[in-house]
């Protein structure tokens, strides 16, 4: 098991059920590897991995991003918070691309900066300061970042910026009462984060420069936009982070949600939810059909008759019929049928304990599908595959087509040799026939010694002698000659009819063994790939319930 889901677990233990999520998740990304979306669902898998790790480490720290663009007063707004001059404004603002932290309660929290990436010279600990004022106490857990510009024209500080949105608990957004319609930061991070209104928090900085009279219209004006990007519940705060308006304000909008010790998770839940509607959006909600037994029957018999199942059966048929005839007959005649080629043979199918022997180069010469027989193949697996995914969406649809053909070409050449290697119960004759042929050969030879009893007879001319023993008046050895003959016609007319029951039930046997084997086959290289798919789609909806919850 990985480390994603050991980690997983563990949480479950700590009384939430974010495990579970990370879990449900993390099966849905595995499930539709190769069926949905690479993007989609790598995305998927990197969220998983960010709440893994945040939720081992501190939760007793909340980290609270605040960004802005270029001139929106952010870090004169992350100054006044920290009561520090910590990140530099204006012109004198450098050029890095690494964010600023300032943490109140630095216990715990140096596993978190270092997992937030952020170096220990851009690090400061108020409790190292001894500050004791009333608005630190109730800052106690935070860990305050002040973001690179997102607008800047460094591309490290926007990835920059991109990055630690995806890793913060809280989001401060810091908004310019000249640019805060700007499309930039609403088209490229407020909409997209609509799934995340309970854990950002919007603040319009510089409302010292609007008149009083504009304020209240424009602290409306950003809600309509922000009610526009899907965000209807997230605060809105007027702040001057120069003359300390609103700084209370938001300074208690941030301490009451870090007290409430919720945004950590309310964070990972957001970022789980909104992965798993991602990946939900792609694999689609429908419900999975089984595999219909009629549906299958019907491919089975397409196939058993493009193998040529029939033939078999036909073959079986006729080749006890002959065997068994031979052994039933009169021997003075039956051996003529031994010139007759055995139809078995004639398929190279052997006749029992040798067939089982055959190894997977061995082929039959059952006539192959004909093109009408391959056709009627197609369309049944054509059918079953639209049967089973009918409903589901377009990526699962192809996926369960693929799987229902992937393995066709293959299945031909695999039911000649299942075949070939059946056993189809034809290799001994019935015991009966045994009995008869030893029969037959005691009439053959009672009429054998009535024919040479006879000849001697006739050639000393005692036949009709009183001293010839008679049976009913007729020279004994006329009876035995005569009567070996008839009854070895009548028995051998009689085993006929014996045969032909013989021959139908071991060709009924056969059929049933060879379809056996077209099942066998059959569930190999199209129904276990098509159940493989449907097993695939019910762990990603499972997962996504269950990463939804």
């Amino acid at each position: 098991m990985t480390s994603l889901l050991e980690g997983a677990k563990k949480l479950v233990t700590r009384g939430t059920d974010i495990g579970a999520r990370i879990e449900g998740l993390e099966a849905a990304v595995q499930a539709g590897r190769g069926r949905l979306d690479d993007e989609v669902l790598d995305e998927a898998h990197a969220v998983a991995e960010r709440a893994a790790g945040r939720r081992r480490l501190s939760a007793d720290h909340t980290v609270v991003a605040i960004a802005g663009a270029t001139g929106s007063g952010k870090s004169s707004t992350f100054n006044a918070l920290t009561g520090l001059e910590l990140s530099a404004v204006g012109v004198r603002r450098p050029t890095t691309s690494w964010a600023t932290a300032c943490v109140w309660g630095a216990d715990g929290a140096a596993e978190l900066l270092d997992w937030l990436g952020i170096p220990p010279r851009h690090q400061t600990t108020r409790d190292s300061l001894l500050d004791t004022r009333r608005e630190d106490v109730a800052m106690e857990g935070v860990v305050l970042l002040d973001l690179p510009d997102h607008d800047s024209t460094e591309v490290s500080h926007h990835l920059e910026v991109d990055r630690l949105v995806q890793l913060a608990d809280m989001l401060v957004w810091v908004l310019d009462p000249q640019k805060y319609a700007d499309a930039a930061i609403h088209d490229r991070y407020l909409a997209p984060l609509q799934t995340h209104a309970d854990v950002m928090v919007v603040v319009l900085n510089h409302i010292d420069t609007v008149p009083e009279e504009r304020r209240d219209a424009m602290v409306a004006d950003v809600r309509r936009l922000l009610d526009a990007d899907g965000l209807p519940g997230v605060p809105v705060i007027a702040v001057s982070a120069r003359h300390g308006i609103g700084l209370d304000d938001l300074r208690a909008e941030v301490a009451a949600r870090v007290k409430a010790k919720k945004m950590t998770r309310t964070r990972l839940e957001a970022d789980l939810r909104g992965a798993a509607e991602a990946v939900q959006e792609v694999s689609g909600t429908g419900r999975t059909r089984a595999l219909a037994a009629d549906r299958v029957a019907d491919l089975e018999g397409a196939l058993a008759d493009a193998a040529g199942v029939p033939t078999v059966v036909d073959a079986v048929e006729r080749s006890t019929r002959l065997r068994a005839g031979r052994a039933t007959g009169w021997p003075v005649v039956s051996w003529l049928s031994g010139l007759k080629p055995d139809p078995l043979k004639r398929l190279h199918l052997d006749l029992g304990s040798a067939g089982k022997e055959l190894t997977g180069r061995a082929r039959s010469s059952v006539p192959t599908a004909t093109p009408v027989q391959r056709a009627r193949v197609d369309t049944e697996v054509r059918r079953l595959a639209d049967d089973v995914s009918e409903g589901l969406a377009r990526p699962w649809e192809e996926a369960v087509r693929r799987a229902s053909t992937s393995r066709l070409d293959d299945l031909h050449d695999r039911l000649d040799l299942a075949l070939s290697r059946t056993d189809l119960g034809v290799e001994k004759l019935p015991a009966w026939a045994g009995l008869v042929r030893v029969l037959q050969w005691l009439l053959v030879l009672t009429a054998a010694v009535g024919l040479g009893w006879t000849v001697l007879l006739v050639v000393s001319g005692t036949l009709g002698d009183d001293s010839t023993p008679k049976v009913a008046g007729i020279a004994l050895p006329l009876v035995l000659l005569l009567g070996g003959i008839l009854l070895g016609l009548l028995l051998a007319l009689v085993c006929r009819f014996l045969v032909a029951a013989t021959a139908r039930r071991r060709a009924a046997v056969a059929d049933k063994r060879l379809r056996a084997a077209v099942h066998e086959v059959t569930g190999e290289l199209v129904v276990a790939p098509v159940e493989a798919e449907l097993q695939a789609y019910t762990v990603v909806r499972n997962g996504l319930v269950a990463a939804l919850a």
